[in-house]
């Protein structure tokens, strides 16, 4: 059937990523031979609402053009929103992606941890990490994933554990991460130099994001044999905060999902020898401080 852009109702438009680059792409293929598959929607008051072609309804809308083909599935909104994901096989989904959906089935259909678990083939706990995951990163930031600006893989990676610490500092560096469109890496940079500097170092990593950036690059890597035992003191701390983030992020991708009894024990003695690592650390620092 064909309906006009402004009847579909797209309240779930914003639990889907953007990819600038490929819906550029699609907006190119649609301009030369039309629109070749469906959207999806299902029956809703007063309109039909939209569970799979938000990339093909943009195009369209940016295209200009008066009509929508749609095809309806007769099915409950709850389950036309599982069907789909089910069908999603173009790009792999993201934790985020995951969470939002999680998060909308929890609260506007009332499902339970234990129901969607079995309905995504998971664990209780995975759905617990993918909705915390969701919940913990402060609105704009989500919004700037929603919207291409930001990564997700940036945003699980740097602004997760520091949203975890600090909200203000997660939004104040994701002022810093917007405004110079930073790769991965970048905004690891950016993290590290927000995490070690002062106040001042701080301000000027937000007015100029980019030059600080420039500064690091063009002064290069000191060799390691010359620095101060500060500054690897420095080095070593994060790179403990690294390492530490690298697993959580493990963690929240559901690497515990199914682990074998041996494979348990054995993670639990080293969680545990690490723990007594770090809280040797802690308080011979602790220590040494308060000497100072």
């Amino acid at each position: 059937m064909d309906l006009e852009p402004h009847q579909i109702d797209l309240r779930y438009e914003a639990l889907r990523l953007r990819d600038p680059r490929r819906e550029r792409l699609l907006v190119a293929s649609m301009a030369a031979i039309g629109q070749q598959a469906p959207v999806v929607v299902v029956q809703g008051a007063p309109q039909p609402i939209l569970v799979d072609g938000f990339k093909r309804i943009r195009a369209l809308k940016h295209l200009r053009c008066d009509t929508v083909q749609a095809i309806a599935w007769d099915l409950e909104e709850r389950e036309a929103l599982l069907l789909g994901r089910l069908m999603r096989t173009a790009s792999r989904e993201s934790p985020m992606e995951q969470g939002w959906l999680l998060e909308e089935l929890k609260s506007r259909f009332r499902m339970s941890p234990e129901e969607l678990a079995r309905r995504f083939d998971r664990t209780p706990s995975w759905v617990s990490r993918r909705l915390a995951l969701v919940r913990v990163l402060p609105e704009p930031v989500q919004a700037a994933v929603r919207k291409g600006r930001l990564s997700s893989h940036t945003a699980m990676r740097v602004l997760v554990p520091l949203a975890r610490a600090n909200r203000q500092d997660c939004l104040a560096l994701l002022e810093a991460l917007l405004k110079a469109a930073c790769s991965t890496r970048q905004a690891e940079a950016l993290h590290a130099g927000w995490a070690r500097g002062s106040a001042e170092v701080r301000a000027r990593i937000l007015a100029d994001p980019a030059l600080f950036l420039r500064a690091a690059a063009v002064s290069g890597v000191p060799d390691p044999a010359v620095k101060s035992g500060l500054a690897l003191l420095f080095e070593d701390l994060g790179e403990i905060g690294r390492r530490s983030r690298r697993a959580t992020q493990r963690i929240e991708e559901g690497v515990l999902d199914d682990l074998l009894p041996k494979e348990a024990l054995e993670l639990e003695q080293a969680l545990r020898q690490a723990r007594a690592d770090w809280q040797g650390l802690f308080e011979h620092f602790g220590q040494e401080l308060s000497h100072a």
